[in-house]
């Protein structure tokens, strides 16, 4: 399960708890979600801080590939042979690890 998931299944979880232990105080009911929301807030920043940093770990590692892909591009484009080639390369392995596609049927577009 991935860190930024898991992350999110503990707040609603936190959210449900902190709502459900709300039920029985004599509120509106908007005002019971609005505390709820608060509370598993502030709860979450003490209880979920490994999860929290996990996912954000996670989220800079795709901003730092996606960064580092986008230079490779603009590179290849201005002309520069080899971050041409090293996107061969990333292309080739890329491919490598996918799963082969089915045959897939060819269809004249006829309806019989």
């Amino acid at each position: 399960m991935s860190a930024a998931v898991k992350y999110t299944l503990g707040r609603l979880g936190l959210f449900a708890v902190c709502f459900t232990a709300l039920l029985p105080v004599p509120l509106n009911l908007l005002v019971k979600m609005m505390v709820a929301f608060v509370a598993s807030a502030g709860l979450s920043f003490l209880l979920l801080r490994k999860w929290r940093d996990n996912t954000a770990e996670q989220l800079g590692d795709i901003v730092a590939r996606r960064t580092a892909e986008k230079d490779r591009l603009r590179s290849a484009l201005a002309g520069d042979e080899s971050a041409a080639e090293a996107g061969d390369r990333v292309a080739a392995a890329e491919a490598g690890d996918r799963v082969p596609a089915t045959k897939v049927r060819k269809t004249t577009g006829k309806r019989a």
